[in-house]
């Protein structure tokens, strides 16, 4: 029977694996430091979570969020158009998106000719995820 209930924890922490993939909160808050040069976390009440530049838009609530969607921010031609499609971010597309925007846009819109505005890059993939988990923990619940 040991054997048993070792096989199905092992199992179950091999299926939950990815559940664990995300980043650290802690170390994206250090990370996000980069990204404040241009991006502010201001909930909707308009209390600063960081005050930030607003080159980018707000990053509050990103999480679901349809990409190039946030009212009052003026985006560039082509994340106009991936708002149009109505792809929402996820963890897994902002970390891509923030590693090379201009390759992620054409990709995501197949169109050799897309361009980003944001032309800063997080390469470091768990820099990103970091970032990403980061976000998540300032925004709403």
């Amino acid at each position: 029977m040991t054997g048993f209930f070792k096989a199905i924890t092992i199992a179950s922490l091999v299926l939950a694996a990815p559940a664990f993939a995300g980043g650290d909160a802690d170390k994206g808050e250090k990370v996000f430091k980069k990204c404040k040069a241009c991006h502010m976390i201001q909930d909707d009440a308009g209390n600063n979570i960081v005050k930030g530049g607003k080159t980018g838009p707000n990053l509050y609530g990103i999480s679901g969020r349809v990409a190039g969607s946030l009212d009052g921010f003026r985006y560039g031609k082509s994340l106009k158009s991936v708002a149009d499609s109505g792809l929402a971010w996820s963890e897994e597309e902002f970390v891509s998106y923030v590693a090379d925007p201009k390759k992620w846009l054409q990709k995501t819109l197949d169109d050799k000719k897309a361009k980003s505005k944001m032309s800063y890059k997080l390469k470091k993939e768990k820099d990103a995820a970091n970032v990403w988990a980061y976000l998540v923990s300032v925004g709403p619940s």
